[in-house]
């Protein structure tokens, strides 16, 4: 049995990088870049009138100017404005060139086509956004590595940009054993439960914009075997629910070994979840999560989550981590680092109530983990602890 903080490590050391491919702009929410973007224009491409209002070349000593055009946004004429002159412009309409300045509208009054100034705030260049101050050509746009959230696909967008080289997401293949589960919706009957472990984790591989194939297996080493060859088969990543513990109808880790997997850690001193499995086979990762829920599920966010992370070549992989203060005491019994489901306002963080392996209405209202030490036995209020944020 190993640490957590050992096991995190055989994660960094054995995650593998994934592919590049070129997909459009359009459908790359979510996913990561690959490369560096260089702009391939300046952001703005032109000066660019900031405000509705009048341009002009700034004169402190001249608070009138003649109208003598009028200027739309998407106006692509050359136009000349002379010494005491004005046009009428409009947001993100293109400034003229030997225009320096633009009112805003509020502070100027019109006569006879004669534009008043009244703003004693106005100086050379106001309410201009100039050629180039968001980005210059040439410039990087984003950096390799960079999530593609929905400003970032806007920000390329303005650049002109329709395709981007992003990494590959891996194919995931679920399978969840036990022949105690019954989905939702079926007929319960004694000494059975409901599966939601598929459902779960399926949700959690969505939230990082991967869909995962489900199959469900009879609690038997046979069938075991043969679904875990057809998923390395066909997946980058092959995930177990259940069954990798020492239980007469576990059969989990045999039909991993079996496949030709190589184990890189087997049991980690956390609670929940130390009966964890790891392992590769050529680039090929296979994890085994315990078959209670919230076990499952906190080992997805502190090793399956950041093995894919790797893959991007994510700098900040693992989950964000702060040290907060303890808002009331914690007992517990040494030996195991313990992940406690917890909220945190940022201030202090707090325990919740219903921290067992299989309890998951605590992981609903949670935003965090909590990690205490093996070796602690009361941690007092305004300890500081580790905190991991959940994404």
């Amino acid at each position: 049995m190993i640490s957590v903080s050992e096991a995190q490590q055989l994660i960094i050391k054995h995650s593998s990088a994934s592919k590049p491919t070129t997909i459009a702009l359009k459908d790359a929410l979510n996913y990561v870049l690959a490369e560096d973007i260089t702009a391939p224009i300046p952001i703005p491409p032109f000066n660019q009138s900031a405000v509705d209002g009048y341009a002009f070349c700034f004169n402190t000593n001249n608070n009138s100017y003649t109208i003598v055009d009028e200027i739309p946004a998407g106006d692509t004429r050359k136009i000349d404005i002379n010494a005491n002159e004005a046009a009428r412009i409009f947001t993100g309409s293109k400034v003229p060139k030997n225009c320096d300045t633009v009112i805003m509208q509020e502070f100027t009054k019109v006569e006879n086509n004669q534009l008043f100034v009244d703003d004693n705030n106005l100086k050379t260049g106001g309410n201009i956004r100039t050629k180039g101050y968001q980005i210059k050509q040439g410039d990087t746009a984003l950096s390799k590595g960079t999530v593609l959230n929905p400003a970032a696909i806007g920000f390329l967008a303005t650049l002109g940009i329709t395709e981007v080289s992003v990494f590959t997401l891996p194919k995931v293949s679920i399978l969840i054993t036990g022949n105690e589960l019954v989905a939702p919706g079926e007929k319960l009957d004694e000494g059975q439960i409901y599966e939601s472990n598929s459902l779960m984790l399926k949700a959690a591989f969505e939230k990082m914009n991967i869909s995962p194939t489900i199959s469900y297996l009879k609690d038997n080493q046979e069938a075991t075997t043969n679904a875990i060859t057809n998923a390395l088969n066909n997946a980058d990543m092959v995930i177990l629910s259940g069954g990798i513990s020492v239980g007469d109808y576990d059969f989990v880790q045999q039909g991993i070994l079996e496949n030709g997997v190589s184990q890189l850690f087997y049991k980690v001193a956390q609670k929940p979840g130390k009966p964890l499995f790891f392992g590769k086979k050529e680039n090929k990762a296979v994890f085994g999560l315990p078959g209670n829920p919230a076990a499952a599920l906190t080992c997805f966010y502190e090793y399956i989550y950041p093995y894919i992370n790797l893959s991007f070549g994510l700098k900040q992989a693992f989950l964000n981590q702060l040290q907060l203060p303890l808002s009331k005491d914690i007992k517990q019994k040494p030996g195991r680092a313990t992940f406690l489901k917890a909220t945190t306002d940022f201030k202090t963080v707090t325990p919740l109530e219903g921290q067992n392996s299989d309890a998951l209405q605590s992981f609903a209202y949670a935003n965090a983990l909590l990690l205490t030490p093996a070796d602690a036995t009361i941690i007092k209020k305004g300890e500081l602890v580790n905190v991991h944020l959940l994404p």
